[in-house]
């Protein structure tokens, strides 16, 4: 991020009625006009969170991010440039039923409009336009997707430092924050299986994760560096099941192990291995990697991958 632009996140917010599809729209007291839910980074934050607390801010509703659908860029009254980073967001009908919303200063209204709609009521052409890039992945009959998301555990203390056994060290004071730092971002992805390597400082970067969530950590030396050092892991076994399962997960592991485990994604998905694959994987601690898959359709390949890295 640059120091003069103004970061913002949302989402094309949707559901389906009777078969049909629907986005969501607001209508912005103020400004008296019509554009997607979204809204300013708060400190701290990392955008995924931005984009599930702008949408329930503005729509009283509370959404996991699904695919992201583009960014958008624009010059502000101050000509400063505003990003915008959008995503996919399934609204369900437990979620709607549940919305707070009230018309308020900022909101006027929400309005549910077929896609045509929308694509000719929005305000902006650079809200049509992430409308469009969210349209294409209609039309590719991919929209419904789960995310298995590949982390690199927070910053461990130095192994030059650390006298015991390298699976039991330990985090750092660093890393015990970025661990705390991305609760928010993984929580987005509406995360519900957690699985670490068994050693500390993995089953740590993801211990306040699970305690947020109410989860349980599956630990397994399959995806330990030990295991990898000694030719013995077995990140296949481990993908497989997330695949088959087809439900949000996040798998916490080494910087050694990382590109095995997203080329294992590959090959479990018939998806092509290339550059991107070593750009997802070489992450810094407590980054990740989220990797969306089709819920229907799994071996059709990896839909998207986007990396997100904790605030320094």
């Amino acid at each position: 991020m640059t120091e003069t632009a103004v970061y913002a996140a949302g989402g094309v917010v949707w559901r389906e009625v009777e078969g049909k599809l629907t986005v969501l729209a607001v209508h912005r007291t103020g400004y008296a006009d019509i554009t997607l839910p979204k809204g300013k980074v708060d400190p701290g934050e990392m955008l995924a969170e931005t984009a599930v607390r702008e949408i329930f801010e503005e729509t009283g509703i509370r959404v996991h991010l699904g695919i992201p659908v583009g960014i958008s860029r624009y010059r502000l009254p101050s000509k400063r440039q505003k990003i915008v980073h959008y995503w996919s967001a399934h609204a369900t009908e437990e979620a709607i039923r549940a919305s707070t919303f009230r018309p308020n200063r900022e909101i006027a209204a929400l309005e549910w409009m077929t896609p045509k709609k929308a694509l000719s009521s929005l305000s902006y052409p650079v809200d049509v336009e992430i409308l469009q890039n969210f349209l294409r992945f209609v039309d590719d009959g991919v929209l419904s997707t789960f995310p298995i998301i590949v982390l690199r555990h927070a910053k461990a203390t130095a192994r030059e430092q650390w006298s015991g056994a390298d699976a039991a060290r330990p985090l750092n004071r660093r890393g015990v924050r970025q661990a705390q730092s991305i609760v928010g971002p993984l929580s987005a992805f509406g995360v519900r299986k957690i699985v670490s390597s068994d050693a500390v400082r993995c089953v740590t970067t993801v211990a306040p994760l699970a305690a947020a969530l109410g989860r349980k950590i599956v630990r397994t030396s399959l995806i330990s560096q030990d295991d990898w050092e000694r030719g013995e892991s077995d990140p296949r076994s481990v993908i497989g099941r997330r695949v088959r399962s087809g439900k949000p997960a996040v798998l916490c592991s080494h910087g050694p192990v990382l590109p095995d485990i997203l080329s294992e994604i590959a090959l479990a998905t018939g998806t092509m291995r290339g550059s991107y694959l070593g750009s997802a994987s070489s992450l810094e601690p407590a980054s990740f990697s989220v990797v969306h898959l089709s819920t229907t359709n799994p071996g059709s390949g990896i839909i998207a991958i986007e990396t997100h890295e904790p605030k320094p």
